[in-house]
């Protein structure tokens, strides 16, 4: 409480500081608000109504007197005590106005800083504003004169005037929570168009009594509506695959007669895209009839394919596994038979199994997709000599299959590790050549051919063992392959040839 609040009579003060009115205050924002010419408007029509020059809106809070709107009067040197009693007394008082005929002979208000100083008031009329019901302030007119007498209707055009400034409050408080209410539904209107948008989502409501369907851009595009102004909900329906138009038909009739939410996964008509539908009736008459439905619909053909496509992996996968696992078993038995000491068994299965194994981490790197016929070359090889010196390779581009890639794998591994053993590369000046070309057809074939040359003579596949047979055999699992290995005098050559798939 302020010294000007203070200052007051205690009844006076008990008035200015009741909780009600100090509530309207608030809530209204009373005190908060900024200049107003409407005020000053009606301050005038005030001053006018007496035929005196001078007038001042009041609104008492806690700090003491709010000049809000004046006219005829200099009130940017007022305190908050100057007219504070003038309001005051209009509040606490039960009459519609109060009259003084002469405030310096009055002790209500003969100490007020206007009646003591300038604009020396003697003669003045408070009208009190009501906000809410509640008494908030006073509309004062007043002169420095004596002997003014206002008759009934100058008092009664002033407490039509105060009305509607209470009436201006109160409206322009309304206006001003329309307009931050307005605001905000704009921005959560934009905040969800942006969470449709950055998730792709349609949204749709139907009004059921027009037919008519209000969807956003993505929802257009999602079901080939770009170019349709009005969109009906039997457009919508006749934009579904007839083969899944009766579960959605059924779903959307459960939502109207049952209540229950509609839910539905169906395909596009012409695109052959799939949408999940998501709904509910959000609107019905006194009958129970709908009138609204509201949803969204969202684009899952990519979650579809890829749930699809990991399907197929994981099948593949199986498949990939068991051939492996095979393999393996038969490389243990072959070897197994061929180097029944464990030492010979361990040095030659290792082997083997590590072209097996580098083979299938290439083509994991390529999500078993296949892999380039020079990658695999190099592969096998390119960890023990250096390509242009001991080995030279050629031949085009070429993308072998899995399977084709596992078996050539193990046959260019045993094809160098005999060459290392007996070959060519058992001797510094041996060399090998790996060639390869892509024969036209249905199917095309690749035929690939290994020569050795500058190494010792080799006696025939005795000397090659298990090798030459899991070299003759390790395309068994490629329909309609061959392979020729030979041993002229020269050194080992092997011919390889297998269709290579479309």
């Amino acid at each position: 409480m302020t010294t000007a609040i203070r200052s007051l009579p205690g009844s006076v003060r008990q008035a200015v500081e009741n909780e009600n009115r100090r509530t309207a205050l608030a809530a209204l924002s009373v005190l908060e608000t900024e200049n107003d010419s409407d005020l000053d408007r009606l301050t005038r029509l005030a001053a006018g109504a007496l035929g005196e020059a001078q007038a001042f809106l009041g609104i008492v809070g806690p700090e003491g007197q709010q000049i809000r709107a004046a006219h005829g009067l200099d009130v940017s040197t007022w305190t908050h005590a100057a007219g504070l009693t003038f309001s005051a007394h209009a509040i606490a008082e039960p009459g519609v106005s109060l009259v003084v005929p002469d405030a310096v002979r009055d002790q209500r208000f003969a100490s007020d800083p206007i009646v003591l100083d300038l604009p020396c008031v003697r003669f003045f009329v408070a009208v009190p504003v009501l906000v809410r019901g509640q008494r908030v302030g006073a509309l004062c007119v007043l002169s420095p004169r004596l002997g003014l007498a206002p008759g009934e209707a100058q008092l009664s055009q002033l407490g039509d005037i105060a009305a509607l400034i209470g009436s201006c409050f109160e409206l322009k408080h309304e206006a001003r929570v329309s307009a931050r209410t307005a605001a905000a539904l704009t921005r959560e209107e934009w905040r969800h168009a942006l969470t449709l948008e950055a998730g792709q989502v349609g949204s749709w409501v139907w009004d059921l009594r027009s037919d008519e369907v209000v969807i956003n851009d993505i929802m257009r595009a999602m079901f080939g509506l770009e170019g349709e102004r009005h969109v009906t909900g039997q457009a919508f329906l006749d934009k579904i695959h007839p083969d899944d138009r009766e579960m959605v038909d059924a779903s959307i009739q459960g939502a109207f007669e049952e209540g229950q939410d509609y839910h539905a996964e169906f395909r596009v008509l012409g695109t052959g895209r799939w949408i999940v539908g998501r709904g509910r009736v959000y609107q019905r008459d006194g009958a129970g009839k709908p009138l609204v439905m509201m949803g969204i619909h969202l684009d899952v053909t990519d979650t579809r394919e890829a749930a699809e496509h990991q399907r197929l992996l994981l099948l593949e996968l199986n498949h990939r596994v068991k051939n492996t696992l095979a393999m393996i078993q038969s490389l243990a038995r072959q070897t197994l038979r061929q180097s029944p000491d464990p030492k010979a068994f361990i040095d030659a299965f290792s082997g083997r199994l590590r072209a097996l194994s580098d083979s299938h981490a290439v083509l994991s790197d390529r999500d078993w997709e296949g892999v380039a016929l020079a990658d695999l070359v190099q592969m096998q090889v390119g960890e023990q000599f250096d390509f242009g010196e001991r080995f030279r390779i050629s031949g085009p581009d070429i993308s072998l299959p899995p399977d084709h890639a596992l078996g050539l794998g193990i046959i260019l591994n045993e094809l160098v590790s005999n060459a290392i053993r007996f070959g060519a590369l058992s001797v510094p000046g041996g060399h090998v050549a790996v060639e390869w070309a892509l024969q036209p057809g249905r199917p095309r074939r690749v035929d690939l051919t290994w020569r050795e040359s500058g190494g010792p003579q080799i006696a025939g596949p005795v000397e090659y063992g298990l090798g030459a047979r899991l070299i003759e055999r390790s395309l068994a699992k490629v329909l309609d392959s061959t392979v020729d290995l030979r041993f002229p005098p020269e050194g080992a050559q092997a011919r390889i040839s297998f269709p290579l798939p479309d």
